[in-house]
């Protein structure tokens, strides 16, 4: 009797085990029956009958990467290179990944290599260099059409790395050496052309601005000295208009106002840069003050004041 109870047990567990099935989130499970495709089994428990209902494969919904094995591709100018790729992508239909292919992984790894090598084959070496973004989008576009009818979307395609031969990278060094060497020849002579520039601007500005500062002294110097002048001729004119009008408050005769006039052109005279200009017939009124002159000096009036005292006086004659 314990065995048989034990037997049962045994049983139920086995049948349990069988009909109860537990989906794990972001899985499916491929249900047949009877060895024919039954239903898609989401995330959570799941019964299935036993013996008559099996997981054919179980199937994973998150996205998925697939590291292509590195090839060697020959380019349009019979250069061979290696390229290392990686496909990412999803299965959107887990009964077509599962009954329309045999190795999902196999069919997605040699269509990217026979997809790269035609790709790759029309184009130069210094091109599948510089256009890496190209050869990706044709990958994404050529793997995703082929891989839909498999329940597969590729979502995108990464080239790893392009390695070339060993003479080839050799050769491809030192033309970089010799493009960085023009380069920093270029910029040095740059750089020392606009130095030079920068140097004969700053010495024509210089020039400019010291042609501009003896300008602007020579103009102040002659200012000045013509400010000087006009007040030096302003002072002569005070001094002769003082010294005209105390002549004329005295009185004067007309040989006195001579005299006075000369005494001023001699003062003008004096002058290192005066020039004086005397007309022929001022030269008769010279002499005449002259002659004045020795009348007026100071033995000569005694000798004058002497002499009238001693002539007699004459009666005036009476008017008729």
């Amino acid at each position: 009797m314990p065995i048989f109870l034990l037997i049962l047990l045994v049983l139920f567990l086995i049948v349990a085990y069988k009909t109860i099935k537990v989906v794990k989130q972001s899985e499916v499970y491929v249900i047949e029956r009877l060895g024919k495709f039954h239903k898609i089994a989401d995330a959570g428990l799941t019964l299935i009958f036993p013996f008559i209902d099996h997981v054919r494969s179980v199937v994973s919904l998150k996205q998925q990467t697939m590291d292509v094995p590195p090839q060697g591709v020959i380019t349009k100018d019979n250069v061979t290179i290696t390229i290392d790729t990686v496909v990412f992508y999803k299965i959107t239909d887990p009964a077509k990944a599962v009954y329309e292919i045999q190795s999902l992984k196999k069919g997605i790894e040699y269509l990217a290599i026979t997809t790269i090598r035609d790709i790759v084959g029309k184009m130069d070496l210094d091109a599948t260099f510089s256009s890496r973004d190209s050869i990706n989008d044709q990958l994404r576009v050529v793997l995703d059409e082929a891989t839909d009818q498999w329940g597969c979307k590729v979502d995108r395609v990464e080239i790893k790395d392009i390695t070339p031969p060993a003479d080839i990278r050799d050769a491809m060094e030192k033309q970089m050496n010799a493009e960085r060497n023009k380069r920093a020849l270029i910029l040095q002579a740059e750089g020392e052309r606009q130095s030079a520039i920068t140097l004969a601007e700053g010495k024509k500005e210089a020039a400019i601005l010291e042609a501009e500062a003896d300008k602007e002294a020579a103009i102040r110097r002659a200012a000045g000295e013509a400010e000087a002048i006009k007040q030096v001729a302003d002072a002569k004119a005070e001094e002769i208009k003082k010294v005209y009008g105390a002549v004329m408050d005295s009185h004067p005769n007309e040989k006195l106002v001579q005299l006075k006039s000369l005494e001023a052109l001699k003062d003008i005279a004096d002058g290192e840069a005066n020039k004086v200009f005397i007309p022929f017939d001022a030269t008769s009124a010279l002499g005449s003050l002259g002659a004045i002159k020795e009348v007026l000096t100071p033995e000569k009036k005694e000798k004058i004041q002497s002499a009238q005292a001693k002539r007699p006086v004459q009666p005036s004659q009476p008017k008729e």
